[in-house]
């Protein structure tokens, strides 16, 4: 058997050490990673201090990490320092994204429209977080403001995630489940996403139980919000394999399934931009 992908985590915030917020991204995360195969060979928890964070990161990356994953840091305030920590340990530049600043923009305008802001578009502090390391792609957040970051380097890559738990699942379980299953997986991987206007899961289970029992290859998974904070659910179908066109007749079989399954029960639904 091939060796296992190792994994290195970082949680940063000071609220974390000093007992303010419980953190419970490390049980997860360690989870997730050892159920796809992968291993997880530290955690460390560190305060919002950029020279720190960013010496942590160089140590990881001399001891050979492959992924490694940081949570917490990335929002508008000033001690949201992770990104540009990030940039010093791994030897470069911080520079302004322009694909981050659309997502960052676009959802202050979504959030504002829906009610749950006051106003949209963009100010100093929200273009901060579309700052990136240079090289790095941004991560689209069905949850949040704040993308988060794919950075690789060498053989190594960096995720960074936001703390807040549902933001950091959200992420993990959409945009981010290319690079997971092709990394601790193997083989090539195709995503897409489609967007369900209803706020009630259980109203779709039985057309997502019959799809994932008549696809099994394929990987489904709907993006449950908070109650309240939108009336519409993200459901990702994800294939791993070694031939893309085969991969891609798969996962159409599955979305034209799940479509249809929907329509059916008259909820209606449309593709979602991919975003990486």
């Amino acid at each position: 058997m091939p060796e296992p992908v190792i994994a290195e985590i970082f949680i940063i915030g000071n609220e974390i050490l000093i007992g303010d917020i419980q953190d419970t991204n490390t049980h997860w995360l360690c989870k997730e990673i050892n159920d796809m195969g992968g291993r997880v060979a530290r955690v460390t928890v560190l305060r919002d201090v950029t020279e720190t964070i960013a010496a942590e990161v160089r140590a990881a990356l001399g001891r050979g990490a492959e992924v490694i994953i940081t949570s917490g840091g990335l929002g508008p305030t000033a001690d949201d320092l992770t990104l540009d920590a990030v940039a010093k340990g791994a030897g470069v530049e911080v520079q302004l994204h322009e694909q981050a600043l659309q997502m960052v923009r676009s959802r202050y305008d979504e959030l504002t429209a829906q009610g749950v802001l006051t106003q949209g578009g963009l100010n100093p502090a929200r273009e901060k977080m579309a700052w990136l390391p240079a090289g790095a792609v941004p991560l689209s957040n069905p949850v949040g403001t704040a993308p988060g970051v794919l950075f690789r380097t060498g053989k190594s890559a960096i995720i960074s995630l936001p703390g807040v738990p549902s933001e950091l699942k959200g992420i993990f379980n959409s945009s981010l489940q290319p690079f997971l299953q092709e990394t601790f997986r193997g083989g090539v991987s195709v995503m897409q996403t489609i967007t369900v206007e209803s706020n009630d899961e259980s109203l779709m289970e039985p057309v997502l139980t019959r799809v994932v029992k008549g696809h099994p290859s394929i990987y489904i998974k709907s993006l449950a919000r908070t109650l309240g904070e939108s009336r519409e659910i993200d459901v990702t179908l994800t294939a791993v394999g070694d031939d893309r066109s085969f991969l891609d007749a798969q996962l159409k079989a599955a979305l034209d399934d799940l479509r249809q399954g929907l329509t059916s029960i008259g909820i209606r639904h449309r593709e979602k931009d991919q975003n990486i």
